[in-house]
């Protein structure tokens, strides 16, 4: 197992060489917070402070909420998951982060196994469906979503039937014609699971042959849609929720379509965005009412109804026309199981996908 030092090494490492660049994974700024700024939220002890590497976009107006809900002020710094989770691992002790609330498990997971954490309750935990938190209760999932390849149907019309993500990897699609996310947290968690499925050199040799077929970069997974869309990429590798937003802001006038790949190949991959209150903390009672606010009924359906996502508590359904989370097959790997983050970043900067 790898040391703090070392995690947070790799971690840094990563910082440097850009693989965690800004707007990565489509937040609302794309690094953790300064010097300065960690100064100042430390000497500023009187409420709770988030990292979030959720988009501000799209998780603003719910956290806007919370100050009501845990009776206390509420400060929130936006980044990259993956420069936040390193961020408190750098800060240790003296991190003024109360909550880190993170796109993906990987970064939850990290940030667990490092004892960044500290335990929830058991009835918090409790209240989501099985398999979406974390055994010794460090984390909880607050929202859930799949991975999906959106393609043209113009031009990749096979994609309709594809149930493993090599497709991708078909001579067709070589030369710019798929797009990806390469800074993006559910994209780094997708090489994580290849490494679990796959192994270090079957992921090694999957990335390597995807690297070949010269993939179009982009800063998010909004871009990458607009790429299929605009017809730059014939297919796009995303979270299923950002087509559905785009299909309920405007309608027919989508060209673009999606496939679940409904198997047990790491390319359908169901990861999770998740919280978790940072060990430590003196602001323990608002970190958990906090917790338990994203794991209420208002706050699910807001992730249904206005991200797109999959809810994670029984009984609160979507607007969107989603397939039902329980009946899409997925790849047989616990969301524990993701947590290698960092070496997932070092073999993506080995094979040169950053």
């Amino acid at each position: 197992m790898h040391s703090t030092r070392a995690v947070t090494t790799i971690f840094a490492a990563a910082l440097t060489a850009g693989v965690l660049a800004a707007c990565g994974n489509g937040a609302g700024a794309g690094s953790a917070p300064t010097a300065e700024q960690t100064a100042a939220a430390a000497a500023d002890n009187s409420g709770l402070v988030i990292y979030s590497g959720r988009n501000e976009k799209l998780v603003g107006p719910l956290l806007g909420k919370l100050e009501q809900a845990v009776g206390a002020p509420v400060q929130v710094r936006y980044g990259d998951t993956a420069a936040m989770a390193a961020q408190i691992l750098e800060e240790g002790d003296n991190s003024p982060a109360d909550l880190f609330f993170g796109q993906d498990a990987g970064a939850l997971g990290a940030l667990a196994k490092q004892n960044r954490l500290a335990a929830l309750d058991a009835q918090t935990t409790g209240q989501v469906i099985d398999g979406y938190a974390d055994e010794n209760n460090l984390w909880v999932a607050t929202s859930a979503r799949a991975r999906v390849i959106a393609y043209n149907p113009a031009t990749a019309p096979e994609i309709a039937n594809a149930t493993s993500i090599d497709v991708v990897l078909e001579p067709k699609y070589k030369g710019g014609k798929i797009g990806y996310a390469p800074t993006n947290a559910s994209w780094q968690s997708f090489v994580t699971a290849l490494r679990v499925t796959k192994g270090e050199d079957g992921a090694r040799d999957w990335l390597t042959k995807f690297k070949a077929q010269e993939p179009r970069a982009y800063e998010r997974n909004g871009g990458v849609l607009e790429g299929v869309e605009s017809g730059e990429v014939d297919l796009g590798l995303i979270n299923h929720y950002y087509w559905y937003a785009k299909v309920a802001e405007e309608g027919d006038a989508v060209k673009s379509k999606i496939r679940f790949l409904d198997s047990e190949d790491p390319g359908a991959l169901i990861n999770v965005a998740g919280v978790g209150v940072v060990a430590g903390t003196d602001q323990s009672e608002a970190a958990n009412k906090a917790v338990n606010f994203l794991l209420s009924k208002e706050a699910q359906t807001y992730f249904a109804d206005e991200t797109a996502e999959y809810p994670v508590i029984e009984g609160v359904t979507s607007k969107h026309d989603l397939p039902d989370l329980s009946t899409l097959k997925k790849p047989a790997i616990d969301l524990n199981d993701l947590d290698s983050l960092p070496q997932t970043l070092e073999l993506l900067g080995q094979v040169g996908l950053t």
